[in-house]
């Protein structure tokens, strides 16, 4: 076998050289790029001792991708080999390759994707049937799971105990408001109802109607993320500002978080959106015209994706509902992907302005509701997200192609010296969706202050101020 001579000392020295001055003009631009990030967003600086971490993490994974690599090559070598004794070199080599290549993909996508997705689900689903040491099962009746509920306790999954479990209680309310309240109404179902999206959704819709639902002032349809989860802000925001009168339902379509549902399960979300809202609205439609309640929904991440799916086009939002609050959109947003394409000329991809703001406003905070300073008409919708949320700008598209939103002026919380490289930013957008919720409220996906302005904004509540609002924040959470 022909055998590639060793190189000579210098040239291995001059790689040591690369290596270093590389690494230390590399580490001085992550620390100047560190300082500025945690500076707009507010959150300490890196101590020292993150830099030999660094060096430690990489080096493992450089060593590890070349154990990879080198035992892959060898596979292409060995089948190469075989293939010699039967048809020429050439031939061989491309064939051997390719063998090689179609196994690789064979086995990541038949047996690990197939196996790792199993696991999750088995993981998930054990974790979907825990209950909080804090949670018990609700005593009243307007609450699922609770005395005459359709669904029992344990079918609700964790986060949708939760959900029933939580929320400000009457005497919080009425506290808050200065008036006696009511006790807001909170239906759910979960997967342990059964796995036909259609079929829970027409028991949550019959929930809500059992609960009484139908004569409150709102009802709130909200869209869930894979696991059940709702901002706990958004849900209490709407009791709040109603003293009670109000009435959020919502159901569960997967035992996975939204991250993984986002990437391997985001038909239920849809499916689940279309069929909660259809089934809810066709309970309001047999009402009277003059008895019906207000119409909102409201979704979060991939929520918002389920949120949006009963509704082809904006204009159908407007005409069905009494308002939306869509928060952290995904890439795969129908609704809000056609008006971000159609905003007006001038507006940026990050805070777009859509058809003069007649209904439709995008919002990165509080401020930007009174942005255009055009007549804000009823229904009104709103579509909250941030510059530096890596859930909103994520798309398979960053591998070839430089996104608007790095070719115009930057968003506010985006370091100005971010440009787009083929590959390198979809990894780096990849990243950071890991971490997207692990900075303060209004930046990344963290979404909360925000929420109650939009709701106030959206649905203008008999006798709520501003001054409410600015009471309420302190007693609202995520989690």
């Amino acid at each position: 076998d022909r055998r590639w001579p060793s190189p000579p000392w210098y040239l291995w020295a001059a790689l040591g050289v690369i290596f270093a001055v590389g690494t230390s003009v590399m580490f001085y631009w992550y620390s100047v790029w560190q300082t500025e990030i945690r500076s707009l967003m507010k959150v300490d600086q890196l101590s020292w001792t993150a830099y030999p971490l660094i060096i430690v993490v990489s080096v493992v994974v450089f060593a590890l991708l070349m154990v990879i690599g080198q035992l892959w090559a060898a596979l292409v070598v060995w089948s190469v080999r075989k293939l010699n004794r039967f048809a020429p070199p050439r031939i061989s080599a491309v064939a051997g390759a390719t063998v090689i290549v179609l196994i690789t993909v064979f086995i990541l996508n038949g047996v690990v994707a197939n196996y790792s997705m199993k696991w999750l689900n088995a993981s998930f689903a054990a974790a979907n049937d825990e209950t909080d040491a804090t949670t018990s099962a609700p005593t009243t009746m307007v609450r699922s799971g609770g005395p005459g509920s359709l669904v029992t306790w344990g079918s609700l999954g964790r986060e949708g105990r939760r959900f029933v479990a939580n929320g400000p209680d009457v005497q919080q309310l009425s506290a808050f408001n200065g008036a006696p309240a009511m006790e807001p109404i909170r239906a759910f179902v979960g997967l342990g109802s059964g796995n036909d999206l259609r079929a829970n959704a027409t028991m949550a819709a019959d929930e809500l109607v059992r609960a009484g639902g139908l004569d409150r002032a709102v009802v709130a349809i909200g869209s869930a993320t894979g696991s059940g989860w709702l901002n706990k802000a958004t849900v209490d925001s709407l009791e709040y500002m109603y003293n009670g009168n109000v009435a959020t339902v919502s159901m569960q379509y997967s035992y996975l978080p939204s991250w993984l549902s986002f990437l391997v399960d985001s038909e239920r979300a849809r499916q689940a959106g279309s069929a909660l809202f259809e089934a809810v609205d066709a309970r309001i439609q047999q009402l009277p015209e003059g008895r019906r309640p207000k119409v909102v929904v409201f979704g979060e991440s991939l929520g918002s994706f389920g949120a949006e799916a009963a509704f082809g086009t904006v204009p159908t939002v407007v005409a069905r509902t009494n308002g939306a609050l869509f928060v952290g959109p995904t890439f795969n947003n129908q609704l809000w992907s056609d008006a971000t394409a159609a905003r007006d000329a001038g507006s940026p991809q990050v805070l777009p302005i859509y058809d003069d703001g007649r209904h439709v406003r995008f919002i990165a905070d509080a401020s930007d509701l009174n942005r255009p300073d055009t007549p804000w008409l009823d229904p009104r919708v709103v579509y909250l997200q941030h510059a530096s949320d890596p859930i909103a700008w994520w798309s398979p598209r960053l591998i070839l192609n430089e996104p608007e939103w790095l070719k115009e002026e930057h968003g506010r919380d985006v370091l100005g010296a971010m440009t787009w490289m083929p590959f390198v930013t979809f990894l780096q957008v990849s990243a950071d969706m890991a971490v997207s919720v692990n900075v303060p409220d209004g930046h990344g996906h963290n979404y909360l202050s925000a929420i109650p302005y939009s709701w106030a904004d959206i649905l203008q509540p008999p006798g709520w101020t501003q001054d409410k609002t600015e009471r309420l924040l302190p007693l609202l959470h995520r989690d």
